[in-house]
C-alpha cells in the first residue's frame, strides 16, 4: 500500500514517487499544512487546482476538535473534509513542546495543559500513534521530543536518546497496514549527535525518514548546513522529509541537499498578513504604491489570482478588510509554492538543478516592495 520509488537525480538533488492509498505523490514536493482538516481559506478543490498532492493535518489540533475518534466515525480524515489525495499527521510533539510552560516531560511521555480550556492531557507515542491511526493519514509520524535551539549539548543528547526510545514504541504501537509510519531525526545542530540520532533512527523499520528539530530558532545558514550532512546519513530508498521549513530559499537548498518533502505554514500565514511570494522576492500588498497598480502580483505566475486581479484590488480587499483577499492571496502563495517544486522536478529531470537554483535565488534577491 505505500512504497517509494527513487527515479532521478543529479548530484544529490532528487526525484521520486511515492504510492500511498490515496494516489502517487510526485517528489520533491511541498505540503500545505492544513491544521485543524482544513488549508486556511482554501477548499479542497482549489488545493487540487493548484497541483497540491497532498496536505497536512495536526494530530495534537484535530484530537482536541472535533476530536479524533469523530474524524475516525466518519471514515477518516480524507472523507470527513473531502481531500480525496494522500495526507500527512505529524505526531503532535512540536505543539506540545512549544507549550514549554504548560507541560511536563518524563520518560513515558508529556503530561500538558490544553491550549484551549485548560485541561490535562497525556501524550506518549502509543496515544500519538492511536490518534493518527483515528485520523486516518496515509503517513504518520513518530512521537520525538523536539528542542528549541539554542540549547545545551547535554540536554539535547538526553532528547536523542527519548526521541529513540519513543521512536521504537511508535514502531510497536503501530497496528494499521495501510499506514506509512516515518521516524524522526534529531540532534539540534550538533553534528555528532544528528548523526547518531539518524543511525539510532534508521535502524527501526520505518518507511521514511524525517529530519526535524530545525527552523526553531538557529541562524539559517547552521539549518542548512545540518539539513546537508544529515542527509547524508539517510536512506537513498526512503523518502526524506525536512519539517516544518521553510521560505522558497529553504525548499531550494533542501532539495539540493536530497530532500524529498516539505510543510510550512508560511504560504497561508503570510498570505493573511499581506505578504506575497514572488519570483522577484517578497511583495508587501498593503504598501500604498499598489494603490493604482494594474500589475498582476507576479507576471510569470499563472494562478488564478494572477490571471484576475491586480495589486491595487488586492491591495484594496486588504484595506477593506475583505476576506476575499485572505483568499486570493494564499492561493498565490500556495501556487508559487506548489509551481516552485514542479520546476525544481522538472530542473533535476534534465540535469540542470543548479543552475536552476541559482538562476532561481538570483531572482528572488533582487528584493521585494
Amino acid at each position: 500500500m505505500f512504497s517509494f520509488r527513487l527515479e532521478e537525480t543529479d548530484n544529490r538533488a532528487r526525484t521520486g514517487t511515492i504510492t500511498t492509498p490515496h494516489g502517487i505523490i510526485e517528489t520533491p514536493i511541498f505540503m500545505p499544512v492544513g491544521t485543524v482538516g482544513s488549508v486556511k481559506t482554501i477548499s479542497p478543490q482549489e488545493l487540487d487546482d493548484m497541483g497540491a498532492q497532498i496536505i497536512l493535518g495536526n494530530t495534537y489540533h484535530l484530537h482536541l476538535r472535533p476530536g479524533d475518534e469523530i474524524v475516525a466515525k466518519f471514515g477518516g480524515l480524507a472523507k470527513f473534509n473531502s481531500w480525496h489525495k494522500p495526507t500527512l499527521t505529524d505526531s503532535g510533539g512540536f505543539q506540545v513542546f512549544s507549550l514549554a510552560e504548560m507541560n511536563k516531560i518524563t520518560d513515558d511521555g508529556v503530561h500538558f495543559r490544553s491550549h484551549l480550556d485548560g485541561s490535562r492531557l497525556f501524550l506518549n507515542p502509543e496515544r500519538s500513534i492511536e490518534i493518527q491511526q483515528n485520523i486516518g493519514a496515509d503517513i504518520m509520524m513518530a512521537f520525538d521530543e523536539c528542542v528549541s535551539l539554542p540549547a545545551e549539548k547535554e540536554y539535547v543528547r538526553k532528547s536523542v536518546e527519548r526521541t529513540y526510545r519513543w521512536a521504537v514504541r511508535s514502531r510497536a504501537a503501530k497496528t494499521n497496514p495501510h499506514q506509512a509510519l516515518f521516524g524522526i531525526i534529531q540532534g539540534g545542530t550538533d553534528h555528532d549527535l544528528r548523526k547518531i540520532s539518524a543511525e539510532q533512527i534508521t535502524s527501526i523499520d520505518f518507511d521514511g525518514f524525517a529530519i526535524g528539530g530545525l527552523s526553531v530558532g538557529e541562524e539559517i545558514p547552521l539549518m542548512y548546513e545540518t539539513t546537508s550532512y544529515t542527509t547524508e546519513y539517510m536512506p537513498k530508498d526512503k523518502p526524506r522529509y525536512l519539517m516544518g521549513v521553510g521560505t522558497p530559499q529553504d525548499l531550494l537548498h533542501g532539495i539540493k541537499y536530497g530532500v524529498d518533502m516539505f510543510d510550512c505554514v508560511m504560504p497561508t500565514r503570510n498570505a493573511r498578513n499581506a505578504m506575497l511570494f514572488t519570483s522577484t522576492g517578497k511583495l508587501h500588498i498593503k504598501n500604498k504604491q499598489w494603490e493604482l497598480s494594474d500589475e498582476p502580483v507576479d507576471a510569470e505566475c499563472s494562478c488564478y489570482t494572477c490571471r484576475n486581479f491586480s495589486r491595487g484590488y488586492l491591495r484594496h480587499l486588504h484595506k477593506a478588510g475583505e476576506y476575499l483577499g485572505l483568499r486570493l492571496n494564499s492561493i498565490h502563495n500556495l501556487h508559487f509554492y506548489l509551481s516552485l517544486v514542479k520546476r525544481a522536478r522538472n530542473a533535476i529531470k534534465l540535469g540542470v538543478y543548479d543552475n536552476f537554483m541559482k538562476e532561481t535565488l538570483d531572482k528572488m534577491s533582487q528584493g521585494g516592495l
